[in-house]
């Protein structure tokens, strides 16, 4: 069993004793510590809150433990049932709500469950503001409501319609050229909620023709739901047996996009935001962000457009502040997580879907071709175990010190540049490890990069 509590959100494995899985107890206990928080933020009579899961088994346990909960706390819930998690988001801001709990687990397998934490403007929780939450769950100083003032349920049917409205209506997704284009597209939605929203927006988008696979919402993952290569055999055979012109797949809560060429090959999930970047640029230049950990393609294209490549500490809370720091007008992460602020702060595969697919098409070339028109880079990705009473600070300075005539980088954790090369290390907030990213312009030198430091970490 376990639980992890975090400034962005509740997260663990299902049953067990309280404390050390995401049991009843806990899911309470956290659910008041989020509305506490959220009345501390402004005082008033009522309060609203947007509630959304995705679809895995234990979704609708933890739904109503969720809603009766805030109800109890006194405020009035609106169930918005499985939606994707940028839904919920882009429904607090259509209901002006105090803030939206989504329930996901999001790439986790089925045995796992999360509260996904929201403020007012549909975003995830600032670390000081997640600190404060998790401060008030560890003193447990509720107040619940009185038999009159006890919250209002209510549901919401139409925020998925609403959110494909308003990509539809984004002025650069264009639904002629999607439309002349007669695309055919394969798409994996791991049995979960991308099921109930993709296909109708490909339909919508002008796409002639969508082959579903694993779109039935009941929540049973076909294969580990993480869009990465490994686990997306079936759209890659699907996609070339059916003579596709690409293939997408999402995470279980919709906020992840990979492709798939219509030759069967990955378009890797890296260069997502690449080409959704590169393509908004094209048409309105500026700024980008991606956290330490992405690769340095997106860095390439920003600077060919004329603009500036910013990078931030990992995580999409990071990301975002970074975003509105710097007046970027594309961001995300490189694990096929796009930022779009002209529609919303926050990963979204669907305005991601609809920005690929009108590059795409106004391209007018496939999608193994468009992938060839950038940078091609290796990332590497390993982890070292840390030891019992291991000092991460000590090995950082050791790798720091070794390569101390390079650019460093300690925002998070620590990040070396190196001519047409680079390495991040930075310990996991969910395990005892350090992950190790590098970046060079193949193979052999990104893992000997990698090899390097693991060698250096190892040594003592």
């Amino acid at each position: 069993m376990t639980l992890i509590k975090s400034i962005s959100g509740i997260r663990g494995t299902i049953g067990g004793n309280p404390g050390k899985g995401l049991t009843p107890p806990d899911i309470v206990k956290f659910t008041s510590a989020w509305a506490m928080w959220a009345r501390n933020q402004v005082r008033k009579e009522k309060y609203t809150v947007i509630i959304g899961r995705d679809a895995r088994v234990s979704g609708s346990m933890v739904n109503n433990l969720v809603c009766g909960t805030l109800m109890g706390m006194g405020m009035d819930v609106i169930d918005a049932g499985p939606v994707s998690t940028p839904t919920v988001e882009m429904a607090v801001q259509f209901e002006k709500a105090d803030g939206g709990i989504i329930i996901t687990a999001s790439h986790n397998p089925a045995e796992w469950n999360a509260l996904k934490l929201l403020n007012s403007k549909g975003e995830f929780l600032s670390a000081k503001d997640g600190e404060e939450l998790l401060g008030i769950a560890e003193a447990e100083k509720f107040d619940f409501a009185g038999i009159d003032k006890l919250g209002q349920y209510n549901t919401g049917s139409d925020f998925t319609l609403k959110h494909i409205d308003t990509i539809l209506a984004s002025p650069l997704v264009d639904v002629n050229a999607i439309r002349k284009s007669n695309f055919k597209v394969a798409i994996d939605c791991v049995n979960s909620v991308g099921g109930l929203v993709l296909p109708e927006l490909l339909r919508l988008l002008g796409v002639k023709e969508v082959v579903e696979l694993n779109c039935e919402p009941d929540g049973l993952f076909p294969h580990n739901p993480e869009p990465l290569p490994e686990n997306l055999q079936e759209l890659s055979e699907t996609v070339v047996s059916g003579k596709a012109d690409l293939g997408f797949a999402v995470d279980p809560d919709v906020d992840r996009l990979a492709i798939v060429n219509e030759d069967g090959t990955m378009f890797g999930e890296e260069y997502t935001l690449v080409a959704v970047a590169d393509y908004i640029l094209s048409e309105n230049p500026g700024n980008t962000v991606s956290n330490l950990s992405s690769t340095m393609a997106l860095r390439d294209i920003t600077e060919n457009h004329g603009g500036t490549h910013y990078a931030s500490a990992v995580g999409e809370v990071n990301v975002i502040a970074e975003m509105k720091r710097t007046g970027a007008v594309i961001g995300g992460e490189g694990n096929g997580g796009v930022i779009y602020p002209a529609l919303h702060y926050g990963r979204d595969a669907l305005v991601g879907a609809a920005l690929f697919l009108t590059h795409l098409a106004k391209q007018g070339i496939k999608c193994s071709h468009l992938r060839t028109k950038y940078p091609d880079y290796y990332l590497s990705k390993n982890k070292v175990m840390l030891s019992p009473g291991i000092d991460l600070d000590t090995i950082l300075g050791k790798v720091k010190e070794h390569y101390y005539r390079y650019p460093v980088n300690e925002t998070d954790g620590l990040r070396i540049d190196l001519p047409g090369s680079w390495v991040h290390l930075r310990k996991s907030n969910t395990e005892p490890i350090v992950r190790i990213y590098s970046e060079a312009i193949d193979r052999q030198k990104a893992e000997s990069l990698s090899s390097k430091v693991m060698e250096l970490i190892q040594s003592g």
